[in-house]
């Protein structure tokens, strides 16, 4: 039994720790942005924002996962990227919103969407916003 909780505990532990941000982004609702093949949960506080890789990748290199970051980074802040530190599976940046305070980060969203089949492979879809 004691080495049930001896190996258990600490795995537990390390996936808890998987999407954990950093003590600088605790208690700040991260936003779920993918881009290309990578999925980010996005943090913004202030002119800083951590990007958090989410998805398996078979040994992704930092140059190769760092301009999804950045997009992600760039779509949820609505500033540009003007440093970034960190890997291929945890990205803080700093960013630049052009002088003024970075716009507000709009709440994460749910929608509630319908599909309305117009004829033949064609279809409409309309969505709500669900808070």
């Amino acid at each position: 039994m004691y080495l049930i909780r001896v190996i258990a505990v600490p795995g537990l532990l390390a996936l808890a720790a998987c999407n954990t941000p950093g003590p600088a982004f605790r208690g700040i609702d991260p936003v779920r942005v993918a881009v290309g093949q990578s999925t980010f949960d996005v943090r913004v506080d202030g002119l800083r924002a951590q990007a958090i890789r989410l998805n398996m990748e078979w040994a992704p290199r930092r140059d190769a996962v760092a301009p999804r970051a950045v997009a992600a980074i760039e779509q949820v802040s609505g500033c540009s990227v003007s440093r970034l530190d960190g890997d291929q599976a945890v990205i803080v940046a700093r960013l630049d919103c052009g002088g003024g305070a970075p716009p507000a980060v709009p709440d994460p969203t749910s929608l509630d969407c319908e599909v309305v089949f117009v004829g033949g492979a064609e279809a409409d879809l309309f969505c709500d916003p669900v808070r």
